[in-house]
């Protein structure tokens, strides 16, 4: 219950800041383009920090063994500066006026690790110095006043060993380095010894997070021990206190193709990953778990370890609302709250918790209570660190899954501007049920519009969500669109297996037709379903013979109705179709027969292009979605075409197919740019509503390798 006021109270809080300022993407930046490694090499941008001046930003680069450098004199336009090699693998940088200061793993072995600190002149790229340190260094953080930098020493454990959990020596520590005009004194390091505070393996601490407050008092997690300890800045121990755990209620934790937030966890250890301080006395931290917990939220306490506020599943319902709940990771720790900044802006303090698998940015205001929630921020795919920049109203975010190896989109570093709304993203979510849960939607794919009511549409989940298909009712009058309404397709009663949704269409009556894409490999049958109201399957109507023989997995994606006549678009081509076409399939509900014509595709040099959705609204022509499957820059392909009503004359399957002629009235790609990140690939929704307003959407792959962005916006086009 309280999860559900804190959510009710973070709702109001939002509407109640509407005419508040809110942090909008202004520019993404692809790290590949920082390097001259080729295509196959992974790059990935993970710890993120600023020069003083706040025009050059330093990101670690584990993969490539690097720490990069952008020049963000144009926020809006950033540019590489090229790139320092680390001689091992980077794991932290932080920044004390123009010196960086990282931390570099050198490790043989978990039994034997070693690290060392380094700094660079950010100018010049030049290596300014060099401190062997005490072991495997994670992360690093400065003084406020730059008289030192702290390292956290986590000697992290073999999770392939044994139980993967602790005891594994040797022990983890934390390292002071003093720093006099950006010059490190090696000698007169500072080693905090941190064992034997710990309820959990006492005897082997992981220091994960460090930071350090204007006291000079320094805040360290140790992950898996689920423990929390400050440091003055000898070295000395301040205090320590358990993390604690949580008892989450109405929480989704099975990995079953279905969005279900009916599940508990009590008890539930924190395992605190980022910390950051508020204020002198205050500190925050992400719950991401490691080992045995994960509470999926964030927690204040006061540095004598007083709990102050719990987020408990307020972060999470919001990631929910958006589209950007993680099924993939129900079972474990669902959004994991990983990385966290802390900046102070004008007379504003927010927080910003980077949830990695939902790539989100939760943004809360500080108010030394409850914190406000403020706004989401959509990131790159798995966002790892954060950096604000106040005296430029800028926050930057390094976005560490680099794709790119497999066909998919490169990592990226995000920037996000403070200034008046409205706030960009979401540009659609859903509400809470009636039973006080939120619901959960994703992968949306295809779009139809209620035929009698404005502004009412439609949309259907595909297979990711395998084990719940559903139809979801949207309120498109309200920005961003409202998801009001989540049918349930069943079978008998009992939610329908088999089915993957790609297109849908709203008959007068309340009923609609939906189209599955087969994958017979799968046991997933080719088919259009005649839906009742309730959300029962009333009609299977299977392809046919014909079609069936010639078949491959990737087939309807769209289905409209012109008359007594539904027509289906196929994604991609056949066996028996030639190059650059694809079928549209038609069957009369009167007299139960099949037909088809064809449709011409583009023709690329890499990839593919296939059709995402069919779109009858009246009129002459019908409306078709042909995209490709590229994404970022190579995305060129993302297109509403017409086609003549006159063409769609359909004849039999068994003979040659007319190939109908087609126009094109829309270029998808500006909107896909609008939001300031990259392009994505999949276009899948399209509907015009009862007063001839259009309407697109994309499908965000529930995400899954996906930024989880998804785009809902209105076509501003001539019909």
């Amino acid at each position: 219950m309280l999860s559900k006021l804190l959510l009710a109270a973070s709702t109001l809080a939002l509407a109640a800041g509407a005419e508040a300022q809110v942090f909008n993407r202004i520019a993404s930046y692809p790290v590949s383009e920082n390097t001259s490694a080729d295509a196959d090499t992974e790059t990935s941008p993970e710890i993120i920090a600023a020069t003083e001046d706040g025009m050059t930003l330093l990101y670690s680069d584990s993969p490539l063994g690097v720490i990069g450098m952008i020049d963000i004199s144009d926020p809006a336009a950033p540019m590489g500066k090229g790139v320092v090699e680390m001689d091992g693998e980077p794991t932290a940088v932080s920044v004390i006026g123009t010196i960086a200061f990282v931390g570099v793993n050198t490790s043989e072995s978990y039994t034997d690790p070693s690290g060392k600190m380094v700094s660079i002149d950010t100018a010049t790229g030049e290596i300014t110095g060099e401190c062997t340190l005490a072991g495997q260094p994670d992360s690093t953080a400065p003084a406020k006043d730059g008289s030192f930098v702290v390292i956290a020493i986590e000697n992290e454990r073999d999770e392939d060993l044994g139980d993967g959990g602790l005891p594994q020596m040797p022990a983890g520590a934390v390292q002071i380095v003093p720093v006099t005009d950006g010059a490190m004194d090696c000698g007169a390091i500072i080693t905090a010894d941190v064992t034997g505070l710990a309820d959990i393996a006492p005897e082997d601490p992981e220091p994960e997070f460090v930071d350090v407050n204007d006291a000079g008092q320094i805040a360290v997690t140790l992950q898996e021990n689920n423990h929390i300890v400050i440091l003055n800045a000898d070295g000395s121990i301040a205090s320590h206190f358990s993390a604690g755990s949580v008892d989450l209620e109405g929480i989704d934790t099975q990995e079953e193709g279905a969005l279900v937030f009916t599940d508990s966890q009590p008890g539930r250890l924190r395992e605190p990953d980022a910390v950051q301080w508020l204020d002198d006395d205050r500190l925050v931290i992400a719950n991401e778990g490691d080992w045995n917990g994960g509470a999926r939220g964030f927690t204040i306490f006061n540095k004598d370890g007083t709990e102050l506020y719990e987020n408990y599943t307020g972060i999470e319902y919001e990631a929910v609302m958006a589209g950007h709940y993680p099924e993939d990771r129900s079972g474990n720790k669902g959004v994991e709250p990983e990385g966290m900044e802390v900046g102070v802006f004008g007379d504003d303090t927010y927080i910003f918790l980077l949830l990695e698998r939902a790539s989100l940015v939760g943004v809360y205001r500080d108010t030394s209570g409850d914190p406000e929630f403020i706004q989401l921020l959509p990131s790159g795919i798995g966002p790892e660190g954060a950096y604000a920049i106040p005296s430029r109203n800028l926050l930057v975010t390094a976005n560490e899954a680099d794709l790119g190896p497999d066909g998919g989109v490169r990592a990226h570093v995000m920037l996000y501007e403070l200034g008046d709304g409205p706030a960009a993203y979401p540009q659609i979510k859903s509400t809470m049920d009636d039973e006080g849960r939120p619901i959960g939607w994703g992968a949306l794919s295809g779009l139809a519009a209620d035929p009698a009511t404005a502004g009412t549409l439609y949309a259907v989940s595909d297979s990711f969500y395998g084990m719940q298909p559903a139809i979801f009712t949207i309120d498109a009058t309200q920005t961003p669109a409202l998801i009001t309404d989540k049918l349930v397709l069943t079978r008998e009663g009992v939610p329908a297996q088999g089915l993957d949704l790609e297109g849908v269409f709203a008959n007068d009556d309340g009923t609609f037709y939906v189209a599955s894409e087969g994958r017979l490999d799968r046991g997933v049958l080719h088919a259009i379903y005649h839906v009742g109201a309730d959300g029962e399957i009333e009609e299977t109507i299977p392809f046919p013979k014909e079609i069936m023989a010639v078949e491959r997995r990737w087939a309807a994606e769209g289905v409209t109705r012109i008359g007594d006549v539904l027509w289906v678009a196929i994604q991609r081509g056949f066996d028996d179709d030639p190059a650059n076409q694809v079928k549209l399939l038609s069957y009369d509900l009167e007299s139960k027969e099949w037909g088809g014509v064809a449709y011409p595709t583009e023709a690329v040099e890499s990839g593919w292009v296939g059709l995402s959705d069919i779109t009858f609204a009246g009129g002459d022509v019908v409306y078709i979605i042909e995209r490709d499957n590229q994404i970022g820059a190579n995305a060129a392909i993302k297109r509403l075409y017409s086609v003549p009503l006159a063409d769609l004359e359909p004849v039999a399957l068994t003979e040659d197919l007319p190939v109908v002629t087609k126009t094109m009235v829309y270029d998808f790609i500006p909107d896909l740019q609008a939001l300031n990140g990259f392009v994505v690939d999949k276009i899948e929704g399209f509907t015009i509503d009862a007063d001839g307003n259009a309407f697109a959407a994309t499908d965000n792959d529930g995400v899954d390798d996906s930024s989880g962005e998804t785009l809902f916006f209105k076509v501003e086009m001539d019909m």
